[in-house]
């Protein structure tokens, strides 16, 4: 089954410096029939205007990755660590036993668009751990680029969850393929840009695909599409 979610049936919370569109229940937005997909918690779209950010909070058991579609993001934690992410880069986070860290958008004067998703992981009380790397567009470019995984994939970052992210960035004409390799599997799919066919499905910027019971997707655009690919249980 493919369940289509247009972008515009996204719940919109709107605070003036942070327009943020959610995929699950989060915050002020709670439905008992959305909770999540599989182990996929939060799908969250931000917008976070110049010079603002989310202050010092707290997280805990949860496997968090953070992508930035345009400008660039700050971040500092209880670990010690600092940096700016910026679009073709991928943070991922194991809050495990519990860690503080603060968002903030680097810019002054443009804003910062970017996703963050949260997975519950195979385990509780993990060590908290941080890292960030870069993945190009050419490196997405007619492919599916494993970014994180707790697969041991090669060249992807390590998560705590058997699920693998891809990103890509496919040109119009071209097709790509995956399939499941095990009959149970569930895949997420999200455009950042542009239309993508999937199995004969129109999607555009924003939209996004739970599919359960297909196993095996095929991706193809008429105009070109960047997006996102979540392999998961």
């Amino acid at each position: 089954m493919i369940q289509l979610i247009r972008a515009q049936e996204r719940y919109t919370a709107s605070h003036g410096w942070l327009t943020s569109r959610f995929s699950f229940s989060f915050a002020e937005y709670y439905d008992p029939q959305n909770v999540r997909f599989g182990v996929l918690r939060v799908f969250n779209d931000d917008t976070v205007q110049a010079g603002e950010g989310f202050g010092r909070h707290p997280h805990a058991d949860m496997e968090i990755m953070t992508y930035v579609i345009d400008g660039a993001l700050e971040h500092q934690d209880s670990m010690g660590n600092i940096g700016v992410l910026r679009p073709g880069e991928v943070q991922r986070m194991t809050a495990g036993t519990g860690v503080y860290h603060s968002e903030y958008n680097h810019s002054k004067t443009e804003p910062v668009h970017f996703l963050q998703l949260w997975f519950l992981p195979n385990k509780q009380g993990l060590t908290p751990s941080w890292e960030q790397a870069e993945f190009t567009k050419e490196q997405q470019r007619n492919t599916l680029l494993p970014v994180v995984s707790g697969r041991g994939v090669e060249g992807a970052m390590h998560m705590n969850q058997d699920v693998t992210v891809f990103l890509s960035n496919l040109e119009k004409g071209l097709t790509l393929t995956h399939t499941a390799d095990d009959a149970n599997r569930l895949f997420y799919v999200f455009v950042i840009r542009g239309i993508l066919d999937l199995n004969g499905e129109l999607m555009h910027e924003g939209d996004a695909a739970r599919i359960s019971d297909v196993p095996t997707l095929t991706l193809s655009s008429p105009d070109g599409a960047e997006f996102m690919l979540i392999d998961l249980v």
